[in-house]
């Protein structure tokens, strides 16, 4: 056979460098699957770390998810030992948790999924014994204020708040212009109605 020695290899360089690349590319075919596949995961993983923006600028509406009751430091101060049931829920409302087997525990869970605000996670354990407060478990939690300044979404750049003035600074403020302001009459539109009958007598 032409370009082949006794032994069976080819003499052409060129050959012998395409033969010693058909190993290499089918570890490549056998790799490419598993190499996309990888990249999905890590698209899934970078789109669940960061929300989905259209052309990076526009992010979607998501709605606001608040769950469970919101105990605040001035209504849990409300709560002490020796309270009856009825009486720790008309304070805290319905528990979110109550447990069939462990009827002399309640659980106050809080959570709020805002945009633009961090999300918040609060959990308060009122126990009983003989249906009376016994005592209470909870972490630290915020007044009424921080309550709502926690979860009020800042104001854009153009809607913030001026400083405040002096009477002389407010003094030296350029008046606006005064508009026109023409009065027109209300028309309404024209109807022109039948002459009402006579009736019989």
């Amino acid at each position: 056979m032409a370009g082949f020695c006794e032994i069976g290899v080819p003499n052409d360089p060129n050959q012998v460098f395409h033969m010693m690349l058909i190993p290499i590319r089918r570890a490549l075919f056998a790799l490419a699957p598993l190499v996309m596949l990888s990249a999905c995961g890590s698209v899934n993983n970078a789109s669940l770390s960061k929300p989905e923006t259209l052309f990076g600028l526009l992010e979607p509406y998501h709605i606001d998810v608040v769950q469970g009751n919101v105990v605040t430091q001035e209504v849990m101060a409300q709560i002490q030992p020796g309270l009856g049931r009825l009486q720790v829920k008309e304070i805290l409302g319905t528990p979110l948790l109550t447990d069939p087997f462990h009827l002399d525990r309640w659980d106050y869970a809080f959570t709020i999924h805002r945009q633009g605000v961090a999300d918040q996670k609060r959990i308060v354990t009122v126990f009983f014994k003989n249906d009376l407060v016994e005592r209470f478990d909870t972490e630290t939690l915020p007044s009424e204020r921080d309550f709502v300044s926690a979860i009020d979404k800042p104001l854009p750049v153009d809607r913030v708040a001026a400083p405040n003035l002096t009477e002389a600074q407010i003094a030296a403020l350029p008046l606006p212009p005064k508009a026109d302001v023409i009065r027109k009459v209300p028309q309404g539109a024209v109807r022109t109605y039948p002459p009402l009958e006579v009736g019989r007598r």
